[in-house]
Formats: C-alpha cells, structure tokens, sequence
C-alpha cells in the first residue's frame, strides 16, 4: 500500500487524511505533540517539529512515504520541500520552498523576476529603520518575514508609530531582521493555483473578505473575481511570473495580491493551498474535491484528470466566523436550519471554551460555506445566516 506523510493534524488538514484513504493510501500524521484530531484520522503518527527539515526528512525516510503533503498553514512548507527534494518525491524543491516561507527573500526573487510588488528595505536595527523611512513612502508595513497569519505585521501611517511597531514586529520575530515596505492602498484579492511538472493545471482569482486591523486580514473568499473579464488576465500574469520568479513546481500555489487603478500588485506567493476555506472554493467552483488533487499531486497520480472537462461552476462565498469579543462560551445559539445552498456551516468551539476577541486567524470559532446564483445572492444569504447565529458568554 501506497503511504502518505502529512504535516498538520489540525482540523484544517483532516480532508487530506479522508481523501487519501478513499484513494487506499496510508497516512502518516507529522505534527508536535498535542489533541489533534489528525492522530486520530492517520494510519500512523509521529511527534515532530514540522518546522524543522532535517526532522521532517528523517521521519519521512523512517517511514517509508510515497508522498508528503500539507495545506492552509506556512510551518511545513520549507520541511515539505527539503525532504521531498533529498528523498526524490514529488513536490516544490527546497529552494522554492525555503524562499516562498520568508518575506525578505520571496521579495527579493520577485524584484529579479519583473514581478509587481511593492518598494521594500531589509531592517536589522533602528538606524537602518530611520533611514529606510526617508526613502519610503508612508503609509509603509513592518513586516516579520517568517510568520503567517499576519502576525508581526504592522501598517504604520507616521515614523513614530514605525519606531513603535518596529519593536512589536522583532519581538514577534524568530529572525534578527524585517521587513519595511510601502502599503499599496487598493482592492485586495487572493488567487489559487496548482502547478504540475511546469504546466499550471487551473489559476482561480478571488474576492477577499478583509478584517481591518494593522494590515487587512481574509476572512472570507468569494468567486467568480468580480473583475474577472477586466483584469484575469493580468492577475494570472503575474501570478504566473511569481511562480516563476520563486521556482514553485509540483504544489498547490497560494497567491495574494493588491488591485490598485487597474494594475496588480503581489504580496506574497506560496507553495500550498490557502487556509479560510479556499480548498473549499476551489472545488466548488471546479465541480471537484480539491484535497483530492493535493493528495494526488504529492502522490503523482495525475492530479490534472480532475480538473479536465470540468467548466467553471456556480458562485461561492466562504468566511470564517469570528468573536468580536473574549471570554469563556456558554451556549451556541444557531437556528439556521439545514438547507441546500449550505455547503458547511460548523463551529470548531463548544461550551466551555475560551473564545478570544477576533485579530488573526488563530481566533476563528468555525466557519461557513455557501452557494448561490451569483455574488450579490451569495453575500445576501450570509447576512442572514449570520444573523441566526449567537455566542453566549458566561457573566
């Protein structure tokens, strides 16, 4: 039997345990120790530090796996990449992997590749700070360049408030550098993409759902891109010159860019399928299981057979749910009743629970997942949805 070793065992990755055992492959969980339900799914587990290469490849080769693969988080991308390039199994190679998991780099890459993005200056100390902050236009974001989730980011309208958050973003930090880069004020908007041996298998744009904080965060994704007749091309244009610019081959693509005045800027680009239910958006929208094509990817099994003959289908809309208070869950109060158009409504909190005041993705209570005739049906029935949902707090 074919055996596959996933790095997450979170509930972001459980589809990727069910899909390859309904293809008859074996799976290996990799994650750090703790109640994930990923131990339970997989055939076999191991305690390991997937943000550690070395430590990935080594438990890889114990196991003898076919295949490695991960999704919708950033701590495995560079570990997937070292052990598939030193164990000769498919998937994007160490370099792209280590270059798409930091910013600085990824940047760099971009800048050599004619890719769009913005104007940005490596920071190591205060000095270098000041003096980036005379060449940059304000607003500028102080970047950590090896976190996701948009943690150790900060937008900053004045240089005091850059000297302020300067200290925030290299507490963050696991590096002794970041990034400092001028904020592009305009329309954001996410694309998906799978490459395969060079060919790119479909390129999904998308509309963003952003959660204003320091620097606007997805919440919820939505397709058709509403602006997919004007500006497609030119999204897929430069999601293509990143891929290339960054060397990502044999992987999921997760894309992030900026719309401003009809030009596309991109803001960071990786080697994996994103996170906020856009594996979900992705096989809606093609009539397939996306976690499928992933497993098969890594497994080089053809993934490209799923997306053949299958047109664009209906309109979808994603978003995770969020608190706009802290404190410990009394009651789920949810009478929205089952109904077609509902792909997924579900809670990852129960009574008991401590719930956070929403700020990164790590404060998600559960999501929802629909469809409709279009956009503008879509973004109605959620309103409605969410307002048949209510978190009791205990006093």
């Amino acid at each position: 039997m074919k055996k596959i070793m996933i790095l997450g065992a979170s509930y972001s990755q459980l589809p990727l345990y069910e899909e390859a055992g309904k293809l008859g492959i074996s799976t290996v969980a990799a994650s750090i120790p703790g109640d994930w339900p990923g131990f339970q799914a997989a055939d076999e587990f191991t305690y390991t530090d997937i943000s550690d290469p070395a430590a990935v490849y080594e438990v890889a080769r114990r196991f003898h796996v076919d295949g490695i693969a991960t999704c919708c988080l950033d701590t495995g991308v560079r570990a997937l990449g070292y052990a598939c390039e030193h164990l000769g199994l498919k998937g994007l190679s160490a370099k792209a992997a280590d270059i798409s998991s930091n910013k600085f780099k990824m940047k760099e890459a971009f800048m050599a590749g004619g890719v769009n993005c913005a104007r940005h200056i490596c920071i190591r100390n205060r000095q270098e700070l000041a003096e980036a902050l005379e060449c940059l236009e304000f607003p500028v974001v102080l970047k950590a360049v090896d976190l996701m989730g948009s943690r150790g980011i900060f937008r900053c309208n004045t240089k005091e408030e850059a000297f302020e958050r300067y200290e925030d973003t290299m507490k963050a930090t696991g590096k002794d550098y970041c990034l400092a880069e001028e904020f592009i004020e305009g329309e954001t908007l996410g694309c998906e993409a799978m490459i395969s041996n060079g060919k790119l298998l479909y390129c999904l744009p998308n509309n963003i759902d952003a959660f204003q904080s320091y620097v606007p965060t997805p919440i919820g994704h939505s397709v058709p891109y509403r602006k997919q007749k004007t500006l497609g091309a030119r999204v897929e244009e430069q999601v293509m010159l990143a891929i290339q610019a960054v060397g990502l081959d044999n992987c999921a693509v997760n894309c992030d860019l900026i719309e401003k005045d009809g030009n596309i800027y991109v803001i960071e680009i990786t080697g994996r399928a994103g996170a906020t239910c856009l594996p979900e958006t992705v096989g809606l929208y093609y009539g397939i299981n996306y976690y499928e094509a992933i497993v098969r990817l890594a497994m080089d099994m053809e993934p490209e057979k799923l997306f053949a003959g299958h047109k664009p289908q209906q309109s979808s809309l994603s978003r995770i749910l969020t608190s706009d208070r802290s404190g410990i869950v009394k009651e789920i109060h949810n009478t929205n009743s089952s109904a077609e158009d509902i792909i997924d409504l579900s809670f990852n909190i129960q009574p008991g629970d401590q719930v956070n005041r929403y700020e990164n993705g790590r404060d998600r209570i559960g999501q929802v997942i629909l469809t409709g005739e279009n956009l503008d049906a879509c973004e109605k029935r959620l309103e409605d949805i969410l307002s048949k949902i209510n978190i009791e707090f205990t006093v």
